[in-house]
């Protein structure tokens, strides 16, 4: 990693905390910091990625389980219902109990190479866990900028229409006093019809982005405050992509999921070497007083018996069908997969960097365009309106105008949120956009707990209780069937 990329790092991270530390304006009910607290606290998707990872722990006291010993007991209660005729002692009814240990020694380095994978993907299961909780709150700020452009776009359409209307209406009475003709009038209701269907297609897109909104939060949107501005991002895309090698989660887990495949392999090797075990067991028979028949006095036999045993055993693979060199090959062949998987993922990084920042660039470039569009038909449109008033302009001049202006202004909210995505995407695609990099974990947010997938790791993967195990599941996200659906009201926004 470069000097400037270490320098970005820090910066980037200490920057990007105003997303926790920026006051609550008084004016609205939400800000981005609580649509993100809301995510991370209750979005399904999040939910199931961690209780995915908890199952990925079990894998490590699930493999540990092969190397330790094992105990088994077992009671059986016989009936001899017909003997031989010519068996003259033997019982009528016998009770047998067992318990048998066996103890690993060796295993030719299948059990610590398997227990090497699962470490090794429960790492990769983390990094997993990181790139999920990116997505959710990539997909939470899109929706949150959504939702705040169209209703921008809604309220410039519904400015347009009622601007129309009054044209439309001014149109007609200058008509009826003969200063216009029927051609104006239909040229201003054809314009004044238009608009009011933009305007209901935009308000269907606010409420669409409304009901996005609730699908990633898991609630309604109130009046939402402008975000807070971006951190410092990378100055050039080789920076970018410089940083994402190194931080990209997605890209860290199949490198690690490319070691636990060599890990495999090794395992899967174990099958030609020799299994050493030490075992031993008692045996406990109990004839119930019926050995030697009826016929032989009693205390001939003795009625109960115990035995015990212990050794040591080798079990020495010398021809097994080719099997363990099959398992081998198909290990090697999964290996040689996830390599090319991590090639892939890497180039599907590099190209997703290199994109995001050329999104944010252009995005950003353009809002000073649009910004000078949108001042310049401004001032058209009034200057239209002051020549119309001494013949040297039509309606028609004045409703282009018009149309122009709403146009720029459209381009130009749709331009501030494009930027704004576009941003926090490259800064998702170079690994810093989890909840500690965004500040949540700061004193007052979340109550500075942030989700830890090592705590449940410490308190599983030395776990050999058989008996042990969790409260039945019970979903922790928040269900959204009782919010109401969405309308396309602008809400007002008090003053300050």
């Amino acid at each position: 990693m470069t000097r400037r990329s270490r320098v970005f790092l820090a910066r980037g991270a200490a920057v990007i905390a105003v997303l926790a530390q920026a006051a609550v304006v008084p004016a609205f009910a939400d800000d981005l910091r609580d649509a993100l607290v809301n995510a991370y606290k209750s979005n399904p998707t999040l939910e199931a990625a961690r209780a995915n990872q908890r199952a990925v722990d079990e894998g490590v006291p699930i493999a540990r389980s092969a190397g330790l010993p094992s105990l088994s007991g077992t009671n059986t209660y016989t009936e001899f219902v017909k003997k031989s005729a010519n068996s003259f002692t033997s019982p009528d009814r016998d009770f047998d109990a067992q318990a048998n240990l066996s103890v690993p020694l060796y295993s030719g380095g299948a059990v610590r190479n398997s227990l090497q994978a699962a470490q090794t993907r429960v790492n990769a299961g983390k990094d997993d866990l990181r790139s999920t909780e990116s997505s959710v709150f990539t997909q939470t700020v899109a929706a949150y900028l959504d939702v705040i452009a169209n209703e921008a776009v809604v309220g410039l359409n519904q400015k347009n229409v009622d601007v129309l209307v009054v044209n439309y209406k001014a149109t007609s009475d200058q008509f009826e006093i003969g200063n216009l003709t029927r051609t104006d009038v239909a040229q201003s209701n054809s314009r004044l019809a238009l608009a009011r269907g933009n305007l209901r297609g935009a308000e269907a897109n606010l409420v669409s982005a409304r009901e996005k909104y609730i699908q990633i939060v898991g609630k309604a949107p109130g009046d939402l405050a402008p975000p807070p501005p971006l951190p410092l991002l990378p100055a050039s895309p080789d920076e970018a992509v410089a940083i994402a090698l190194q931080n990209n989660p997605d890209l860290l887990a199949a490198q690690l999921r490319s070691k636990a495949a060599g890990y495999d392999v090794k395992v899967a090797g174990a099958g030609r070497l020799p299994k050493v075990s030490a075992f031993g067991g008692v045996d406990y028979t109990n004839f119930i007083g019926t050995l030697g028949g009826s016929s032989v006095p009693a205390g001939t036999f003795t009625q109960k018996q115990t035995t015990g045993q212990v050794g040591v055993r080798a079990s020495i693979p010398i021809f097994q069908g080719g099997l363990p060199a099959a398992q081998q090959r198909q290990a090697q062949a999964r290996e040689s997969q996830t390599l090319e998987q991590e090639i892939g993922v890497e180039r599907q990084v590099i190209a997703g960097v290199r994109s995001a920042y050329s999104s944010w660039r252009s995005a950003t470039d353009v809002i000073a365009t649009y910004q000078t569009a949108v001042d310049a038909a401004a001032l058209s449109l009034e200057g239209v309106r002051a020549e119309r008033t001494v013949g040297n302009r039509t309606v028609l001049d004045i409703l282009n105008a018009e149309q122009e202006l709403l146009n720029a202004q459209v381009q130009l909210v749709t331009a501030r949120r494009n930027a704004y995505v576009a941003g926090f995407n490259l800064i998702s695609a170079i690994g810093r956009a989890e909840a500690r990099d965004l500040g949540l974990d700061a004193p007052g947010v979340l109550g500075g707990q942030l989700y830890d997938p090592d705590t449940n790791y410490r308190r599983v993967h030395n776990a050999i209780w058989d008996w042990s195990r969790d409260r039945e599941p019970v979903a922790q996200s928040t269900r959204t069937v009782d919010t109401p659906a969405q309308d396309a009201k602008i809400r007002a926004i008090p003053g300050p």
